[in-house]
């Protein structure tokens, strides 16, 4: 589904340039779980966002479902991001004056898929377990309960793919391990492809294989083979 070979990513910071990615090459497979970890700075989320279509590599090619993302226009990009991919962020990045159901929304308008969008939207909502906070602005919520409103905006287009950057990254321990439930039940019940940007041993213990990164390099890859029990129902009540 996703093969990245020899990625590189140079970034020029005044007269010096800076480089992120270093030949980064390795596969996600349809229906996998990846953690992508290491260090601040090695390069975890310059990848992630090359993986998700926001960013283009220096160099390197990058496959996504056979296609080489380097030959897409900007249309055919925001197309693949839209209809393909959710993206769940550390910060949610949620709309401050908007409601949860709003918020959740906005992929589908975005992509002018407006028709029975809130239908949809409120089905995503339900569930993560937030229904009944749909009327609720961002600033009503607890740090969990914004989180799984960004999950149901990832969701609300069906992705074959969830990109997920330290999701749990501020949040309390009882609301990570909730949103990680979450998360986990999404790709080994319904079959999403995540990849999950974590500094969290917990997090990587729940996927199928781990990615290290290292001064943007891959420095191990390594397969899971002791996996925690199925997490609860998508429709469990959310956390703090």
């Amino acid at each position: 589904m996703m093969e990245l070979t020899d990625i590189v990513k140079t970034y020029q910071m005044e007269q010096v340039e800076v480089q992120a990615l270093r030949g980064v090459s390795f596969r996600v497979a349809e229906g996998e779980m990846v953690a992508i970890m290491g260090p601040s700075g090695c390069g975890k989320t310059t990848l992630l966002s090359i993986m998700g279509c926001l960013d283009t590599p220096t160099s390197g090619s990058y496959y996504l479902d056979g296609a080489e993302v380097s030959n897409l226009s900007d249309s055919q990009l925001a197309e693949v991001r839209n209809k393909k991919i959710g993206f769940v962020f550390q910060t949610f990045n949620l709309l401050a004056r908007t409601s949860a159901l709003e918020n959740v929304r906005l992929p589908m308008l975005y992509g002018g898929n407006g028709r029975d969008s809130g239908e949809r939207a409120r089905e995503a909502l339900v569930r993560v377990g937030m229904g009944s906070r749909a009327s609720h602005s961002p600033a009503e919520l607890s740090g969990g309960e914004r989180q799984r409103v960004a999950i149901a905006r990832a969701l609300v287009n069906s992705p074959a793919i969830i990109l997920a950057d330290e999701p749990t990254g501020n949040l309390d321990s009882r609301s990570s391990h909730d949103i990680l439930d979450i998360l986990c039940e999404l790709n080994r019940v319904e079959g999403i492809t995540l990849v999950v940007v974590t500094h969290e041993q917990e997090i990587a213990d729940r996927a199928q294989r781990i990615v290290a990164l290292r001064d943007g390099e891959v420095v191990e890859e390594q397969r899971v083979t002791r996996l925690a029990s199925p997490g609860t129902p998508l429709s469990q009540g959310g956390g703090q």
